[in-house]
């Protein structure tokens, strides 16, 4: 069921969204060569901790995951994709790292990552992130009255195949509210003009997932939770939590 939030909720959703951003800047700001992804996760524990808001990440358990998942932050590095789990590595120079946050405040929940290079960068990763940043800002800008869900996948299709990237197929955004995944889901390839009809007051957690060697294809690492991709290439993942208005989208998951 998809729920619809009044305008006092999506007030609500933009101060737990507040939070996710505060966290994701604290935990890029302690990143650096020789940081562990675990440094990173306490630095943003932190900001939720003193903010009163706690982790939709921790402890959840979807079907796919064999444990229940044991951090605030998701941290992928290099060839993982997606929902990487921090551990003692120490980033090292030229790292490109994707983190995924997010908060649960008042009964509301906000969602976004962001991606990002350790060190001296290598220009194919800050071509990838420029690439999903385009990516998510391509879906948002289509994320409007009267507009589809499909609209917004192929916003962000079309971005992607222009960068000759690949995005895993099994994975993409989703309604977001009350719990961090809610209907409907929105894919990252689609359509234009199918799928569910968008409305003020639809929230949605809009997260373009790029691989640079073109191809979908991923695997699930030996700890159950990290995607990483099947050829070693490199990827960025960039996410807003969103309300589809009448005054156009906003943005719940800025400072």
């Amino acid at each position: 069921m998809v729920e619809i939030k009044t305008d006092t909720a999506l007030d609500a959703m933009r101060e737990a969204g507040r939070i996710v951003a505060q966290a994701l800047a604290a935990a890029r700001d302690v990143a650096g060569v020789g940081v562990s992804l675990q440094e990173l996760d306490e630095a943003a524990r932190t900001v939720l901790t003193k903010a009163g808001a706690s982790s939709p990440f921790l402890g959840y358990q979807p079907s796919f995951a064999p444990t229940p998942f044991p951090a605030v932050l998701c941290t992928s590095v290099n060839d993982a994709v997606a929902h990487g789990v921090p551990t003692d590595y120490r980033l090292c120079d030229g790292d490109l790292v994707s983190i995924d946050c997010g908060a649960e405040l008042d009964g509301w929940t906000g969602d976004a990552a962001i991606s990002f290079t350790v060190g001296t960068p290598r220009p194919a990763d800050l071509a990838l992130i420029d690439a999903t940043q385009r990516a998510l800002d391509a879906g948002i800008a289509a994320a409007v009255p009267g507009n589809r869900i499909g609209d917004i996948s192929h916003a962000i299709g079309t971005i992607a195949e222009a960068a000759r990237c690949g995005m895993p197929a099994d994975f993409g955004g989703h309604g977001i509210g009350r719990t961090m995944h809610e209907d409907p889901h929105v894919p990252n390839r689609g359509r234009p003009r199918r799928g569910f009809r968008l409305r003020h007051g639809l929230t949605l957690a809009i997260e373009p997932m790029l691989m640079a060697g073109g191809h979908d294809d991923y695997y699930t690492a030996l700890d159950g939770w990290t995607l990483r991709t099947t050829d070693g290439s490199r990827a960025a993942h960039i996410e807003h939590t969103i309300a589809i208005t009448e005054e156009g989208p906003r943005i719940l998951t800025l400072p």
